[in-house]
């Protein structure tokens, strides 16, 4: 005698397997569903670890503030800052930075509405790329410069770059426009630390340094 086998309930199964992403791609909060990969873990930002990137935090003082990815002759800056919770930053944003920049164009591109053109560093201007992203309660700015900044080609890589970043926003009371803090990957509580399975102490992770 066969006895019928008695299907799983929903919940376990739910339970079982990890929710499936609801976007194609990032950049991703930390709280929504998200492909499992390989990423440097900075704190507010998770990023994804690609050899061919030259990866380097910006920092004023003591704190740092931001990101810097070199690759090739281009480089990519990142800055994720607090917003409200009703609504994103990056139109307000992106006029502040049309007033201060003259040679700048808006244009749409793979996250929408972005800016794009010259920018002055001292005495020379130097190709730009505005992109910003709205998420709950973060905004994302990437500014990519240099020849990426108008090739379509050159700029695939940092693209694909973007969208597997993992924003952290963390549930602390944050300023509006208030950097979300940023940190090295060797500066881990040891509780932290302790909880991560299969953590080695000395293998060598990712190089990270510092622009003042």
């Amino acid at each position: 005698m066969f006895r019928r086998r008695r299907r799983e309930q929903p919940e376990q199964v739910a339970e079982q397997e990890p929710a499936a992403p609801v976007r194609e791609s990032g950049p991703w909060d930390a709280d929504e569903p998200h492909p499992e990969s390989d990423r440097i873990d900075l704190g507010g930002l998770r990023l994804p670890h690609n050899p061919d990137f030259d990866v380097r935090l910006a920092s004023v003082g003591d704190q740092h503030v931001g990101v810097v990815v070199l690759h090739e002759e281009s480089s990519l800056q990142l800055q994720a800052l607090a917003a409200p919770r009703s609504s994103g930053l990056w139109d307000e944003v992106k006029t502040k930075i049309l007033a201060q920049a003259r040679h700048l164009e808006e244009q749409e591109g793979p996250f929408g509405r972005e800016l794009a053109g010259e920018m002055r560093v001292e005495s020379t201007t130097r190709p730009a790329r505005y992109i910003g992203v709205d998420g709950p309660r973060w905004f994302l700015l990437a500014v990519i410069s240099g020849p990426a900044a108008l090739d379509e080609a050159a700029a695939a890589a940092y693209i694909d770059f973007l969208k597997d970043i993992v924003v952290v926003r963390g549930d602390e009371p944050m300023a509006r426009e208030e950097p979300i803090p940023l940190r090295r990957p060797n500066e881990q509580t040891s509780e932290k630390a302790d909880e991560r399975p299969g953590l080695n102490p000395f293998k060598r992770g990712p190089e990270i340094s510092e622009i003042r």
